[in-house]
């Protein structure tokens, strides 16, 4: 597959004469794709490709591509299973009623905003009053489709072609293009003063994967602050490990879970300089940073409580332990443990039957006792990967238990229970 460029990356007469435009594949084993073959898919042939293939099983397309190109061109056939694969991969972030309407490139599927995180952070952005906003690097349009829908007015920047064309045709199959003007063009050459925020979400995936070092974002983290900080109001989407240390004085920093995954982190400009927030979906909940010490160690009760990982990102264990009346069971990690049993949504319950020093002959034989056959394994400030330690025990037997790999009081410890 030939890779995407990065989204946002300033543009050089370098980059351009070695890079070639046509850098977008539909398919894995498809043609590349340029603005011509994009544009292909939006023709009344592509459309009626596009809902030929809807429903292709993997395993059934190169039978179908078959068929197919016996009537139309083959990079066009190409081209429609592509998207069709791509539409099936979006419908965990956008639902099958969007995914089914809207364009995608590999790029976009993967680093999109989940629907449900970006309608969040969008509804934020109208309860601040804000009614337009320059969305700076919008890839194919996930942020720019939430903030429409909002009821705020978009400036939709990317600097791909390819990508362009695609956020374009994204606002107008969901019926939003007159609140979306897309634009391609390089993010940091765009005039914003005319908006009410600007919003930046910068390319976080190079050649090799992931990428770490806020100033290897593209655009870099520090040109986004800058930006942010020319603009009555804005948002920075950045990567939720990003160091505390890391984050401007003048920002509010919010890291954003959703069903108990942690989706990303915000930085807001023009709210509340200095704050630390983390916001649960669906709610949404959101706990904010007070300023408590961290809580103090004390022996395993009868409640083990994991913090939603929002908070934990968000450095906010200790308010999560305040809110419980407990304490850690050991000063390095983020596990709660209480006598009584609190209801809170910043963290999962559980009851622990049995504390046990690492042994695993000694945990084999306690559960093969409790007859546990489903076994849930999680670890925190242990080396023991979980499943080495399921293939090690061979849990067998109708019942279920949950098993804590991790410290108490710097010892290694295996703690059993249940979630409540």
């Amino acid at each position: 597959m030939v890779p995407d460029l990065p989204r946002h990356s300033p543009r050089s007469p370098a980059d351009t004469a070695a890079r070639p435009r046509t850098i977008h594949r539909l398919a894995d084993n498809g043609p590349v794709n340029d603005l011509a073959s994009f544009a292909a898919l939006l023709t009344p042939e592509g459309r009626a490709l596009l809902d030929a293939v809807r429903d292709t099983d993997p395993a059934d397309e190169l039978a179908v591509a078959t068929r197919l190109r016996r009537e139309h061109p083959a990079e066009l056939v190409s081209a429609a299973l592509g998207q069709a694969r791509l539409r099936q991969r979006a419908v965990a972030k956008f639902g099958a009623a969007d995914a089914e309407r809207m364009f995608f490139t590999p790029n976009g599927v993967e680093q999109s905003t989940r629907a449900s995180v970006a309608a969040y952070r969008a509804g934020r952005m109208r309860e601040l009053g804000i009614g337009s906003v320059a969305d700076l690097c919008c890839g194919i349009g996930g942020d720019a489709i939430a903030l429409a829908r909002a009821g705020i007015r978009v400036l939709a920047v990317d600097r791909d072609p390819v990508t362009a064309a695609v956020a374009r045709a994204n606002a107008a199959a969901l019926r939003l293009g007159d609140l979306v003007e897309v634009r391609e063009a390089d993010v940091t050459e765009v005039d914003t003063s005319g908006y009410d925020a600007v919003f930046v979400d910068p390319a976080r995936r190079g050649g090799r994967g992931r990428i770490f070092d806020p100033e290897a974002y593209s655009p870099p983290l520090s040109w986004a602050v800058e930006a942010a900080r020319q603009a009555p109001r804005a948002a920075l989407k950045i990567a939720p490990g990003i160091p505390h240390e890391a984050i401007p004085d003048d920002a509010e920093a919010e890291w954003i879970s959703d069903g108990g995954d942690v989706k990303e982190a915000v930085l807001w400009f023009g709210t509340r300089p200095g704050a630390i927030r983390a916001t649960l979906l669906p709610g949404p909940r959101s706990l904010l940073s007070r300023g408590l010490p961290d809580p103090e160690a004390r022996p395993v009760g009868r409640y083990l409580y994991e913090p939603d990982g929002a908070a934990i990102r968000a450095h906010l264990v200790a308010e999560v332990a305040a809110e419980l009346d407990a304490g850690l069971i050991d000063p390095t990690i983020a596990y709660i443990t209480a006598d009584d049993l609190r209801p809170t949504p910043y963290a999962t319950a559980y009851e622990i039957t049995d504390q046990l020093p690492f042994n695993v002959k000694k945990l084999r034989a306690l559960l093969r006792e409790r007859e546990v056959g489903i076994l849930t394994v999680k670890k925190r400030g242990s080396a023991v990967e979980p499943e080495e330690l399921r293939k090690k025990v061979k849990p067998q037997g109708p019942n279920a238990a949950t098993v804590f790999l991790t410290r108490v009081a710097g010892a290694p410890t295996m703690l059993v229970g249940r979630p409540i």
